[in-house]
């Protein structure tokens, strides 16, 4: 009998069809749930399913339905409000999964805050304010350097650092902004839209850590250098790199950290996506995600015989045994292409001449012409990937930076 995954799946997301071309490759049976009714649903019964992500009742009701009628042996999330729905799904039907709590804890800056404390993780001073409060009074509040950030989104946006008052100020006012707009609102599971995060500035570099929890134990799957300063006022990621080039006993350290930071949240299965600083004191959580990375991003991922991150994921998920698998051994990197300023799209050239760069093997780009176009950290897009490999670090990194610079991104006002 073929195992039968619930995929859930948000209507926005870039990550479906990895999903899917992995659970084909496995030959498992995939039912997908979406915050949408799917098209095709009427026309292939028993493979889609819909629920409002915001209403556990419905859907604890709408899943155990499906299960009694099929049961269902996984459940997997692919973002952060999917990965939640994911867990209270789970918790549902008894599969493996995290608390639903634990992943909420995730979604919620400040709740991952407090358990990063509690559980022993280096943090930064950290507080949160009312985003309809007068900034001009909070900025006396506060010390400098310091970060805000809204509660609930991702990838960096509206994360900006203040040096002083007068830039708080006006960080504040941005922000409180961005969270009246109604797709950002939709974004967040209950009131933390009304809230902003302010917290101590952490210096240092950063990285990313891609793993796997089964049990509370952690398999490091890739450490990923940014090797571009993200020192602010914004902090929008640009670049990947694999493996890492810090030292060895630093690497160590970075993924205890991250099992250490998993485990205070609350997180026990499945996949983690971690961001850290390292300074003269040690690694310090920025965030933890119960999912992988985002985007196209896991493209930049390989292991052994062919498997792709998003077949490592659902393998564990249906209780397969995946310690052994290795990492390819070829040095990666992925560029997310920023869109250098509002307006409309036009077009994009250059793609052609880029892709034939050494190292470089692959260009997408995820905005189709004729779309309007915000830049990060304000968007909640990017314009496309770029991915390469190499020998070394260094190779791959070069050659996303060279693909860069034969882009001519062409954008109306």
């Amino acid at each position: 009998m073929k195992k039968r995954i619930l995929l859930v799946i948000p209507s926005t997301t870039y990550r479906t069809a990895d999903f899917i071309a992995a659970a084909g490759k496995m030959d498992a049976e995939v039912v997908v749930a979406s915050d949408h009714r799917q098209a095709l649903a009427a026309l292939v019964p028993d493979t889609t399913m819909s629920f409002a992500f915001d209403n556990p009742a419905q859907i604890r009701e709408k899943v155990l339905d499906a299960h009694l009628r099929k049961p269902f042996h996984a459940v997997v999330g692919v973002d952060d409000l999917s990965a939640y729905v994911a867990a209270i799904a789970g918790e549902t039907l008894s599969v493996s999964h995290n608390l639903p709590e634990a992943v909420y804890a995730t979604l919620n800056k400040f709740e991952m805050r407090r358990r990063l404390e509690a559980g022993g993780c280096p943090v930064p001073s950290f507080r949160v304010f009312e985003a309809t409060k007068n900034p001009a009074r909070l900025a006396k509040k506060v010390e400098y350097p310091c970060v805000l950030k809204p509660l609930f989104l991702s990838a960096s946006r509206g994360v900006l650092r203040a040096n002083n008052r007068d830039e708080f100020v006006d960080a504040f006012s941005r922000i409180a902004a961005l969270l009246e707009e109604k797709e950002v609102r939709r974004r967040a599971l209950g009131k933390e839209y009304r809230q902003i995060l302010v917290e101590g500035y952490i210096p240092g570099v950063e990285v990313a850590v891609e793993g796997l929890l089964r049990d509370g134990e952690l398999k490091t799957l890739a450490i990923f250098d940014k090797p571009d300063p993200l020192e602010g006022p914004t902090f929008v990621e640009g670049i990947y790199v694999t493996p890492s080039r810090l030292p060895a006993y630093v690497q160590l350290e970075v993924s205890a950290r991250v099992r250490q930071a998993a485990l205070a949240v609350g997180l026990r299965q499945g996949p983690v996506h971690a961001e850290l600083r390292i300074n003269e004191n040690g690694a310090w959580p920025v965030e933890i995600a119960a999912r992988s990375i985002g985007g196209l991003c896991s493209r930049v991922l390989r292991f052994r015989d062919g498997v792709s991150l998003e077949e490592l994921i659902l393998r564990q998920a249906l209780g397969e045994e995946v310690q052994a698998v290795q990492r390819e051994r070829h040095a990666a990197a992925v560029m997310m292409l920023p869109i250098p300023r509002e307006g409309v799209l036009e077009r994009v050239d250059g793609v052609e001449e880029a892709r034939k760069l050494e190292g470089v093997n692959g260009i997408v780009i995820t905005i189709p012409a004729g779309q309007a176009v915000v830049p990060m950290p304000w968007g909640g897009r990017y314009l496309g990937f770029v991915f390469a490999e190499g020998v070394l670090p260094e190779d791959a990194e070069g050659a996303v930076r060279k693909a860069w610079e034969k882009l001519t991104v062409d954008i109306r006002a």
